[in-house]
């Protein structure tokens, strides 16, 4: 009986670790494709590239999942290449040369692996008003993301936002939130992947989608050292993407401070600079195997709040399986059929959650003035660029950069102020 109940908790743990997968996925594939278009990629080496990414994703959440003396915040948390990194690599690309992106990226890692220390120091700076404003922006800035899915994911393409499109991502939502509202025990753990599933077959049944990248996709590839390109280094192109990976580190924070609040584990400086430092190995690979650098992934947090399921365990089988994907183009291609507008649905609920835990954390702390201030201006800037990046067009391409992530201005917004209102005026504790 009992070696029942074990091979029952295994398969229990794959299909959650499917799930945290599949809430992934679509955000991690999107870099290479975006990255690979703009600097002209062929199918071949497209094909090369999103596997060896998937790849390579695997390996980066082992890096954080596996605790060591030196790195590894052993959280239940996913690892893919971010969004803030695009642009800079584009521009890269395009001026320099891929040699000069892969030559920054390494050089990127290295220092965020050199400076993990320093940044695990400013922990004091991020009292309960500021992480979970935070936390609650991580979430909030995201959902602009979810319903651009939800539409179809190009906003220029014929069919953004056609009946189809909005069908098939509010349903998803219904169905997961009715399962979560009517569903018990494991049923109810695996909603997301359930709605994505079930959505995506939907979609099968009336056209919206093909199985051609099925076909035309290899059966094996295995990632190979400096593929594309050997390194080069050139300076503004390092200081760029050290700029991005600032921005990241700052995500990655909130994320860890979630989790820690979700895992009920106080994350405690040496947690925070094992996390920052598996991060920093993990784009050094990156720039090595010619993918990309990596960090925590936000949506996966409403994976782990929704299941409820807080052990690693799942997140290693997702790993496992990133990897193997990586390595069957093939199967990996499966995934990519998900439509962007089931995948908007899920990321709805998921970016939601985030967001209103970032609530829960703040209905703890003491609503004083000063801390409803902070809050306030630091989540309304926060959001504000978010979804009007244009107000910033006049500014220098490199500050538009920072000041167009929100997480980045709330963030800042919020622990000067706490600094200024809770610490240096000490009219109240944070």
């Amino acid at each position: 009986m009992e070696a029942k109940n074990n091979n029952t908790s295994t398969v229990k743990n794959i299909i959650l670790g499917f799930q945290h997968l599949l809430a992934m996925y679509s955000g991690d594939i999107l870099i290479p494709l975006l990255v690979g278009a703009s600097l002209g990629f062929n199918a071949t080496q497209m094909t090369y590239l999103i596997s060896a990414d998937i790849f390579m994703c695997g390996v980066a959440t082992l890096l954080q999942l596996k605790r060591t003396p030196l790195t590894g915040i052993g959280l239940p948390v996913v690892l893919g290449s971010a969004v803030e990194y695009v642009t800079p690599l584009q521009n890269i690309g395009k001026n320099h040369g891929i040699a000069y992106m892969y030559g920054a990226i390494i050089i990127t890692g290295i220092c965020i692996f050199l400076v993990a220390g320093v940044f695990s120091k400013l922990k004091r700076f991020f009292p309960p008003v500021v992480t979970g404003s935070l936390i609650t922006l991580i979430g909030f800035t995201l959902i602009p993301v979810a319903f651009q899915n939800i539409g179809g994911g190009n906003v220029n393409a014929p069919d953004f936002g056609n009946t189809t499109n909005l069908w098939l991502g509010f349903t998803t939502v219904a169905i997961i939130v009715c399962i979560n509202i009517f569903g018990q025990g494991f049923l109810k753990q695996i909603s997301v992947l359930i709605g994505i599933v079930v959505m995506s077959f939907v979609a099968l049944a009336i056209g919206k989608i093909g199985l051609e990248p099925v076909s035309t996709a290899h059966w094996f590839q295995i990632p190979r050292p400096f593929y594309f390109a050997a390194p080069k280094f050139e300076w503004s192109s390092i200081l760029v993407m050290l700029l991005a990976a600032l921005t990241c580190m700052i995500e990655s924070t909130g994320v860890f401070f979630a989790l820690g609040e979700i895992t009920e584990r106080e994350i405690s400086e040496e947690d925070l600079k094992k996390g920052y430092r598996a991060e920093g190995i993990a784009a050094v690979f990156g720039g090595i195997f010619n993918t990309f650098p990596y960090s925590t992934f936000s949506q996966n947090v409403g994976v782990v709040e929704l299941s409820g399921i807080k052990s690693i365990v799942p997140v290693f089988y997702s790993a496992v399986m990133l990897m193997v994907l990586g390595l069957i183009p093939k199967v990996g291609a499966i995934a990519t059929l998900i439509p962007s507008a089931v995948l908007g649905g899920a990321m709805l609920v998921m970016f939601g959650i985030v967001g209103a835990e970032g609530v829960k954390m703040l209905s703890k702390i003491k609503m004083t003035s000063n801390n409803l201030l902070i809050i306030g201006v630091s989540i309304g800037l926060g959001l504000g660029v978010t979804v009007q990046p244009t107000l910033l067009q006049a500014l220098p391409a490199t500050a538009q950069t920072i000041l167009n992530n929100g997480l980045v201005v709330g963030s800042f917004t919020a622990i000067i102020l706490n600094l200024f209102l809770n610490v240096i005026m000490k009219k109240e504790i944070a």
